[in-house]
């Protein structure tokens, strides 16, 4: 395909000059670095996540030593169990020190840890994002739990202990760059573009190396906690019902004591 004009002829297909294509390429460049910095003012992008673990006993004739009565897994994942790889780059999980190699890195989503063992201690999580979302790294706390509430009730192999915490990552004044590759993507919570902004062009490099890193399909899942909305206005619906009966409660003792004092009142007259 060509365009012309008298007996000059360029063909759009041809490679353009050498000085020419330098010039676009560094413009490309340096709009997608304005982008990396360049922040949206009075925005903010939500990620919800959960964190925790699982714990499944192992029985009396398990294969393995005393000291490994249980299988668990320590993870951070989405709260509707999408791709958290979007947004966090690797997660770095702190064991305790008697375990071989006790700092375990993850750099690929789903971020989780499966080990074996007997005791239940704290294990730190520090979650680091990727080059366009923050520069500081985020740390989690999580207490492995092996053991259900109960302690005095029968351990069993077939339903695990699950213990999951749910939280919210705000991104602040989040960068263009973040803002834009991040569009419409289900794990985050992002504000509507207004009709007169323009998106910068999404880089293209793939976070996550292009492997499907939710966990939908995961091993796990059937265990998993369900965090929602309509869980959430069901429980905040339950707690109004109950401040409302409890203020009821207390009109009613509040009656009932003005009327004891204007008796009383009438008595002394």
């Amino acid at each position: 395909m060509s365009l012309s004009q008298g007996a000059d002829k360029l063909d759009i297909t041809d490679p353009l000059p050498k000085s020419q294509s330098s010039k676009m390429a560094k413009s490309s460049e340096d709009n997608e670095k304005k982008s990396l910095v360049k922040k949206r003012k009075d925005s903010e992008i939500c990620l919800p996540i959960v964190y925790g673990n699982i714990a499944v006993w192992l029985g009396k004739k398990r294969p393995l030593s005393e000291h490994q009565s249980h299988k668990w897994t320590i993870y951070v994942r989405g709260a509707t169990n999408e791709d958290l790889g979007v947004v966090i780059k690797r997660v770095v999980f702190q064991l305790h020190s008697s375990f071989n190699n006790p700092t375990r890195i993850i750099e690929n989503p789903p971020f989780e840890l499966s080990e074996s063992g007997w005791g239940e201690f704290e294990i730190a999580m520090t979650l680091f994002f990727h080059g366009d979302v923050s520069d500081k790294p985020l740390h989690l706390f999580h207490h492995l739990k092996l053991y259900p509430e109960d302690e005095s009730g029968p351990l069993s192999i077939k339903k695990p202990v699950v213990v999951e915490a749910y939280d919210e990552i705000v991104f602040s004044e989040p960068t263009e760059a973040f803002f834009a590759r991040v569009q419409n993507h289900p794990a985050l919570v992002v504000p509507r573009v207004p009709v007169d902004f323009t998106l910068p062009p999404v880089p293209m490099e793939e976070h996550g190396n292009g492997k499907r890193g939710d966990t939908k399909d995961h091993p796990l899942n059937q265990w998993f906690t369900t965090f929602s909305e309509a869980d959430e206005l069901l429980k905040l619906a339950a707690a109004r019902q109950q401040v409302q009966a409890h203020i009821a409660r207390l009109r009613r003792q509040m009656i009932l004591i003005d009327g004891q004092q204007q008796h009383l009142k009438a008595s002394d007259l």
